[in-house]
């Protein structure tokens, strides 16, 4: 386990005496935690402590009781004594010499700390290999991280503050309407067809997301639990909902058999539960039985067109169906291979049905992605493909709102066709109000057109829909952005470092960090920033930040390029 102290030149630069004392004062309260679960220090450098442990269990355990600990001890303290920790912890072989312990098992851990977020916990798959269902913690799957000097990339989680740090991350209020979260159903078929169940579930979601006076949270956040014995109560405070939905999903053949049940969280009462069964050709018409039943069991007068409304075939080739399910399993590991693997199962779903709209709409947020990940080959084929998708979307797909969505940022994000973008965006709301992603993209196209405020509203919305968001950095980066054009540049740096926390090589969130810190006159920190952005995109240059950020107004493009180029940005 490696951890330090978020901020402390800062901090010894303010108070050098205090924070020192505070220091110790904070060590000495954690040293027992550490006792009791058999770790030992190595080492302790500056505001740094190398530590280890018998067991990967108890390693994790101990995190989080300091954690816990720390936010307790925060909560009570005066401002100035307020110390938050990051934690990295990694299981492997260790190079023993003398009382020291050095190897590439030490190094990863010390580069997980750096990627933790501020009173986090951030560890390496093999850690979560062997603490799974162990300890009372949940962590999300940030995906695959490229380390400072470790070789190969390596897949990363991070703990759910909301759990260890309950004083910093109040629980969201529950909604004026009824609210539901969709859990990830079980999969009661071979392990390969975990797809298919999530990509039902995530239908189920998105035809309750259509019923207006429903509050339905995000599939994201809902899919943190997946794979865990499941509390509904916890559940329903965690996310700030009324009802929880759970069951299972048996594929065999042609056949399908989905199980579902209604909790009420508050009580643990069992509303409704019912068990559909028919062919594979069946699937649309199963999902929309479910819907159906749910709104039926929570709403006390129920229109049937918001039921009709809520439903939609999406196509009538099953085969098609199947390569989309398969493809959105891929887009949301958000790395650069699993992007390519998305992008061709979605051109073999538009293969087989030509008329697909999502499909469309969907190979076309895959370049999306590409260019917010700096993965584009070639920028002017690649965008006059993502033109050619997002047409079709927008085409084929006027009261669908996934391919109006994913067209909608397309052309405002890769094309900068801003109002034609935003309308899109603006479709798909009406036509489904709860959908996080939606609100997300709707937030980043209101920043580029130059409207900050009504960005950030968008943005709220987004991340209220989706408090556990895995990608939450994408949120935070982009609420960066709307201070940052508001000219608000301490809340523009604050928002942008949260986002690196969680996705170190967040391009957008650097940006902002730098720009901001450029702009308030903070040098050393504008310098900081700025070398992270050089080594994540060394081709960066004043000269060609209109081809990376579609912005419409002048003076936003000035501003931008003002902050980055105080800095440090070269032309």
């Amino acid at each position: 386990m490696a951890a330090d102290v978020v901020g402390y030149s800062r901090l010894m630069a303010a108070d050098e005496a205090g924070t020192a004392r505070a220091l110790r004062g904070h060590r000495e309260a954690i040293s027992p935690i550490i006792t009791k679960q058999g770790g030992r220090i190595v080492k302790t450098i500056g505001d740094g402590v190398l530590l280890e442990f018998p067991s990967v269990v108890a390693a994790v355990a101990c995190g989080a009781a300091i954690q816990r600990l720390m936010s307790e001890r925060n909560a009570a303290a005066p401002a100035d004594q307020r110390m938050l920790f990051r934690i990295g912890i990694n299981l492997g072989d260790v190079l023993i010499e003398g009382d020291d312990i050095l190897g590439d098992g030490v190094n990863v851990a010390a580069r997980l700390e750096e990627i933790s977020e501020a009173g986090g916990i951030c560890i390496s798959e093999d850690v979560y290999r062997q603490i799974d269902g162990k300890v009372d913690v949940n962590f999300a799957d940030m995906g695959m991280h490229h380390l400072k000097n470790i070789a190969r990339p390596l897949r990363t989680y991070r703990a759910h503050l909301e759990q260890i740090m309950p004083l910093r991350a109040p629980r969201p209020a529950l909604p004026d309407r009824p609210s539901i979260a969709v859990l990830p159903f079980g999969n009661m078929s071979d392990a390969a067809e975990d797809y298919f169940g999530d990509g039902i579930v995530e239908e189920i979601t998105i035809g309750l997301s259509r019923i207006r006076w429903l509050f339905v949270i995000a599939r994201n956040s809902s899919f943190t639990y997946k794979g865990r014995p499941v509390d509904v109560k916890q559940v329903g405070r965690e996310l700030g909902v009324r009802y929880v939905l759970e069951g299972s999903v048996r594929r065999a053949a042609n056949r399908v058999r989905i199980s579902a049940e209604l909790v009420e969280a508050a009580t643990g009462v069992h509303i409704w539960a019912d068990r559909f069964e028919g062919g594979l050709e069946d699937i649309f018409e199963l999902q929309d039985q479910i819907t159906a039943n749910v709104v039926g069991a929570i709403g006390s007068k129920l229109e049937q067109a918001e039921i009709e409304r809520a439903k939609r075939k999406p196509t009538e080739n099953l085969d098609a169906y199947d390569y989309f399910l398969r493809g959105s399993a891929a887009l949301h590991r958000w790395n650069r291979e699993a992007n390519n693997e998305a992008l061709r199962l979605f051109y073999r779903a538009i293969e087989l049905d030509p008329e697909y709209a999502a499909a469309y709409g969907m190979a076309a947020r895959c370049y999306s992605q590409r260019k917010a990940s700096g993965w584009m080959v070639d920028r002017v084929e690649e965008t006059a493909e993502t033109e050619r998708l997002a047409r079709h979307a927008a085409a084929l797909g006027k009261d669908d709102a996934v391919a109006l969505c994913t067209a909608g940022i397309a052309f405002t994000y890769v094309l900068g066709a801003h109002d034609y973008g935003v309308d899109l965006l603006e479709r798909a709301l009406v036509l489904n109000p709860n959908w996080a992603s939606a609100w997300l993209f709707s937030g980043w196209a209101r920043i580029w057109l130059g409207e900050p405020e009504v960005a950030m509203d968008h943005l709220a919305r987004a991340m209220r829909l989706n408090p556990q968001d895995p990608q939450m950095s994408n949120a935070h980066a982009a609420m960066a952005a709307a201070y940052f054009f508001a000219g608000r540049y301490e809340d523009a740096s604050s928002w942008a470092h949260a986002a690196i926390r969680e996705q170190p090589v967040h391009f957008i969130a650097t940006c902002v960090a730098a720009a901001s810190h450029g702009l308030a006159g903070q040098a050393p920190e504008a310098t900081e920033a700025m070398a992270r952005l050089r080594q994540l995109y060394p081709d960066l240059r004043l000269s060609g930040l209109n081809d990376c950020f579609p912005i419409r107004r002048p003076e936003d493009a000035a501003r931008w390029a003002s902050g980055l180029e105080k800095a440090g940005l070269p032309q």
